[in-house]
């Protein structure tokens, strides 16, 4: 690795920006192709191709890079991939409860205010990052893009149990501004606001989650824990779920005896649980993670699928084709969400401003505090500066798109999560390129 001593200072900016570059590029021509004015290619097309990165590029990219470079040895090397998302996400969500008291947003935009500071993308965005930067540079090396997918995947299991189990719980409508729109208006004129025809509806709330119509449950949209965990606080109990409830010929079932035994407290956290979707965890994306440790920690199984001289090489080889769609899928579909523009929000500009510099501008910092403290402790693989990279990726990201889909799903703060989203990736090209710039310069001078 002498060669790295020779690079120029502006060689580094060159290599740092040029990545960025070239995924703008794929982001205004989804944009020019999507927009309004324009239309050259239909929103319904972009739809179908969101649901494509959904269902085929990204879960066919996580198990070719994934299930290949993946062993026993690898993942007990790489733990700090998916510890380093939750310590991000602590810290995110410290600087979101920050903003939320310096900037004072309305009190119902409390909890979308450290959500929307706390949570990042470790999905697509950094696989198309990664995959933009490997194809310009090979200062990571001959299998730059292999390693980098596979430490992107790594993480996103850790992602999706949190964002479909803490998220999803933290959107839902707080109790207080749930009660005054329930006794101003009737449940059907409010869903009559929401568009339910596919195609009305905005592609950011299908970007990344196709079909989450279907998804809806009898509590998705109602502030189901409040109500469980205040009781005694005047709501009818008609309205809120009973743990205890008689069955039909009025004798307890032998669940309720048993909750009996257990404390209040316990029997409600216990009945919470039950009711969380834990199944939309499986999608396919987490699947596909699934397949690969399986496969690529099995000796006797990575032998018929990876490799030159493998029985099933060729099934992996087509999935390699449909691997490369991905990244500019991604970018296009991003820019065909960008052209619809930011939606109205209540949430007050100074609150917007306040989450775009906590979560782009300061998190990334200390994100390098925390990576380079890591770095100090030997906790990280030695002379592996994707690994680096990857690691400050995950505080570099504006917050998931999936957030747009979590928000539709709870009838929560659906306007103001799109707006914000829209916003940060706006400012995220900024911001990714000038820490991108300082990525680089440090890891260019870790040898």
């Amino acid at each position: 690795m002498e060669f790295l001593y020779a690079r120029t200072r502006g060689e580094d900016i060159l290599s740092a920006v040029l990545p960025l570059a070239k995924l703008l590029t794929l982001t205004v021509i989804g944009l020019v192709f999507a927009h309004p004015k324009t239309q050259i290619i239909p929103r319904a097309t972009f739809k179908l191709l969101s649901k494509l990165v959904f269902f085929m590029f990204m879960p066919c990219t996580i198990f070719v890079h994934l299930g290949e470079s993946i062993t026993v040895k690898n993942f007990t090397l790489w733990w700090f991939i998916p510890v380093n998302v939750v310590v991000s996400t602590v810290i995110g969500c410290v600087l979101g409860y920050l903003v939320a008291r310096i900037c004072r947003p309305p009190p119902e935009f409390v909890r979308l205010t450290i959500i929307m500071t706390g949570f990042g993308n470790t999905g697509n965005l950094p696989q198309a990052i990664v995959g933009s930067v490997c194809h310009s540079d090979n200062f990571y090396g001959p299998n730059c893009y292999r390693t980098g997918a596979a430490y992107v995947s790594f993480a996103q299991w850790v992602s999706a149990l949190l964002v479909y189990t803490l998220v999803y719980h933290m959107m839902e409508p707080p109790l207080e501004y749930y009660e005054v729109v329930e006794e101003g208006v009737e449940n059907h004129e409010i869903e009559e606001q929401l568009p339910i025809n596919d195609l009305s509806r905005p592609l950011l709330v299908e970007a990344e989650w196709p079909g989450i119509e279907e998804k809806e449950t009898e509590h998705c949209k109602t502030p189901f824990i409040a109500r469980i965990f205040t009781g005694d606080s005047g709501i009818s109990q008609s309205s809120m779920p009973d743990p205890d409830s008689l069955d039909e010929g009025g004798t307890r079932s032998p669940k309720s005896i048993r909750c009996l035994a257990e404390p209040l407290i316990v029997r409600r956290i216990r009945f919470v649980a039950e009711k969380t979707p834990i199944q939309h965890i499986l999608q396919p994306a987490t699947i596909a993670t699934l397949l690969a440790f399986i496969v690529g920690m099995v000796p006797a199984l990575k032998n018929l699928v990876y490799g030159d001289e493998a029985p099933l090489a060729f099934v992996l080889d087509s999935l390699a084709i449909l691997d490369e769609a991905m990244v500019p899928s991604v970018m296009l579909v991003l820019g065909g969400m960008l052209s619809e523009g930011p939606d109205e929000s209540k949430l007050g500009i100074r609150t917007t401003v306040g989450i775009i510099i906590a979560r782009l501008l300061l998190l990334p910092l200390v994100g390098i505090g925390v990576v380079c403290f890591a770095d100090r402790m030997h906790i990280l693989i030695p002379g592996d500066q994707m690994y680096r990279f990857v690691l400050l990726l995950q505080y570099t990201t504006p917050s998931a798109i999936l957030f747009g889909a979590i928000a539709s799903l709870r009838g929560y703060a659906v306007s103001e999560a799109s707006a914000l989203l829209f916003w940060q990736h706006v400012f995220a090209l900024f911001s990714i390129s000038m820490y991108m710039i300082i990525y680089f310069k440090l890891l260019f001078s870790y040898v």
